[in-house]
């Protein structure tokens, strides 16, 4: 018996298979608010599922319990939930995977990804991931948005993928369409770092806006944009009143502005791919200078 369980096979045109995760992917929940804002916005219907029985270790990922009604206790699994959607104003519709990354059998869960995918005649992947980052939360969140396809990376005018380190479920999945000839792509917002368990729907934003970009199309971000503001006072008046944290703050947002200004500035997904480098051999130097005999006195 397989784990997928379809309800009904829609008749889709053109789709595009959008995918994201919570957990590690998933960095102030950015990727997971922006794919459950497009399901939301598009009036997605849900269609099919992946049973968890088998991916997940649930003693690292627990299942929720809560209250319905102040009286009902209701139990809710780790959920893998496809929707479909068509997208407004365009001859194409979407599938939307919204997910929790899981603990064990990951080829096998990409695989069973893939394969519904491919009966449902996408051409296209593109995954949602969102990551904490040294960015102030008072400006727009920088995107990249990065492919390993060289036609793909012309054609939209991506930087190719040059991350080298752990990955995902995002970078397994993106790694088996390429495996089974689907295009993808994979775009990731910066977090900030010392927000990092507050939602991000700024982050979320950001997705969205770079989304509709690459695929030539409009979406309907009030909702998200107001969210976004919100966020943006709540996280300012909680920085105000350290003042270690408000200086901080301060000198993120000097950086960026001081590299807005610059003639001859590099692109966001370049930066991003340079800040990633950085952090890498950060945590490389740190392994040695802690080794076996502790940090050099």
């Amino acid at each position: 018996m397989s784990e997928l369980n379809v309800s009904y096979r829609p008749e889709l045109r053109d789709p595009v298979l959008i995918a994201a995760f919570r957990g590690w992917n998933d960095g102030g929940q950015g990727a997971s608010l922006a794919a459950g804002y497009l399901a939301k916005a598009w009036d997605a219907e849900r269609f099919a599922e992946i049973d968890g029985e088998n991916f997940y270790d649930f003693q690292a990922t627990r299942p929720m319990v809560s209250l319905e009604d102040g009286l009902t206790r209701k139990l809710e699994w780790p959920d893998n939930g496809f929707f479909h959607a068509s997208l407004p104003g365009s001859d194409r519709d979407a599938v939307i995977l919204i997910g929790t990354e899981p603990n064990l059998r990951w080829r096998t869960f990409s695989g069973l990804v893939l394969g519904l995918a491919q009966d449902l005649g996408v051409e296209r992947v593109v995954t949602f991931g969102s990551l904490l980052a040294d960015v102030p939360h008072t400006r727009p969140a920088p995107v990249t948005a990065a492919a390993t396809d060289e036609q793909l990376v012309e054609e939209l005018g991506l930087e190719p993928s040059r991350y080298e380190g752990p990955t995902g479920i995002v970078g397994v999945l993106l790694d088996a369409a390429r495996g089974a000839g689907i295009s993808s792509l994979s775009l990731w917002a910066a977090v900030p770092h010392y927000v990092s368990l507050a939602p991000s729907p700024r982050a979320a934003l950001a997705l969205v806006d770079r989304f509709a970009e690459l695929l030539d199309m409009e979406v309907d971000t009030e909702d998200l944009e107001t969210a976004a503001d919100e966020y943006s006072e709540q996280v300012s008046e909680a920085v105000s009143t350290d003042a270690d944290t408000s200086a901080y703050v301060e000198e993120l947002e000097r950086r960026v502005d001081m590299l807005s200004a610059e003639d001859d500035l590099p692109s966001g997904d370049s930066l991003a791919a340079e800040l990633t480098r950085f952090l890498r051999e950060r945590d490389e130097q740190e392994e040695r200078d802690d080794g076996p005999d502790g940090p050099a006195s």
